[in-house]
């Protein structure tokens, strides 16, 4: 699909995408960088960057990979440095990495449960940390007045319940959180945009086929609207948006983009049946105060 945005909207940025070589976090290192962005990938699989870099190097993408592990520390000192000695800068960090699967709560281990924390939300914050002093106003190489921005994947899971995800639903709401505390306090002392995207469900990813099992995915794919089933490409351009200087009064906030599909709740009854209904409460109120049964009146 073609961009509503100007090729060189991003020119000149650096972005570093924990999770950047696959699925939902490549998309949007590969709009990031066809906006004018240069693009450091970070990721645990050295085969999976470097297949990503090669396919970001065809299109003309100045981008690196770089091989790390978001629980661990120095993997995360160590790629921030790697991408500022490599561009010059950084602008953009993406916390896209992640980990999911199905379990139910009884199933699950303290140490499964701890893995997705670790993952998704101390893994979130320790890249936030370290990259502080490369994002903030003045630091090396960026305009003096002007910091960078944060763009955390969420989720919308925890936003009511979700069925045998406790631990990612637990993981996403911390997210949330560090979303929005970071940019209180970052946004207010250092100029650093910090928000959050929560996709719904995006076809082609290997979350949408290892989270719905086959039978279910198929009446999903039947039954449920065109726009309730979104594209990677959806995400990718939200992250743009973020990113860009359309998005500069937008801080501490977690764009939904999932065609409202959290808000969606199957119907007890079918339309018709809802429409008879309430046709017949409308004739009763003609003739009496709505819910006063007549023999109290």
């Amino acid at each position: 699909m073609e961009s509503p945005f100007k090729a060189e909207v991003l020119k000149g940025k650096v972005a570093l995408l924990t999770g950047g070589a696959s699925g939902i976090g490549y998309e949007i290192s590969v709009q990031l960088g066809k906006h004018g962005a240069s693009i450091a990938v970070m990721g645990r699989r050295k085969n999976v960057i470097d297949s990503a870099v090669e396919s970001l190097h065809s299109l003309g993408i100045p981008a690196i990979g770089l091989v790390g592990d978001v629980r661990k520390r120095d993997d995360a000192v160590r790629v921030l440095e790697s991408t500022v000695k490599h561009f010059g800068r950084l602008d953009i960090l993406v916390n896209a990495a992640a980990g999911n699967f199905l379990v139910p709560s009884e199933d699950l281990s303290p140490n499964g449960f701890r893995t997705v924390l670790d993952i998704d939300a101390v893994g979130t914050f320790t890249m936030c940390h370290e990259a502080l002093k490369y994002l903030k106003k003045g630091a090396p190489g960026k305009d003096s007045s002007v910091g960078g921005t944060i763009m955390n994947i969420s989720a919308t899971l925890h936003y009511t319940a979700t069925w045998y995800q406790i631990h990612v639903s637990a993981a996403k709401a911390a997210v949330d959180s560090i979303t929005r505390s970071l940019a209180l306090e970052w946004g207010t002392d250092y100029d650093i945009r910090v928000n959050g995207i929560a996709p719904g469900p995006i076809e082609d990813t290997a979350g949408f086929s290892k989270l719905l099992p086959q039978e279910i995915l198929s009446k999903f794919k039947v039954n449920a609207p065109t726009t309730k089933v979104g594209q990677k490409w959806d995400i990718a351009m939200a992250a743009v948006y973020l990113a860009s200087t359309a998005g500069k009064y937008i801080n501490g906030t977690t764009l939904v983009v999932d065609g409202a599909d959290w808000l969606t709740k199957p119907s007890h009854l079918p339309k018709e049946r809802v429409k008879q209904l309430s046709r017949a409460v409308e004739r009763r109120s003609r003739n009496e105060p709505v819910g006063i049964p007549k023999s109290k009146l």
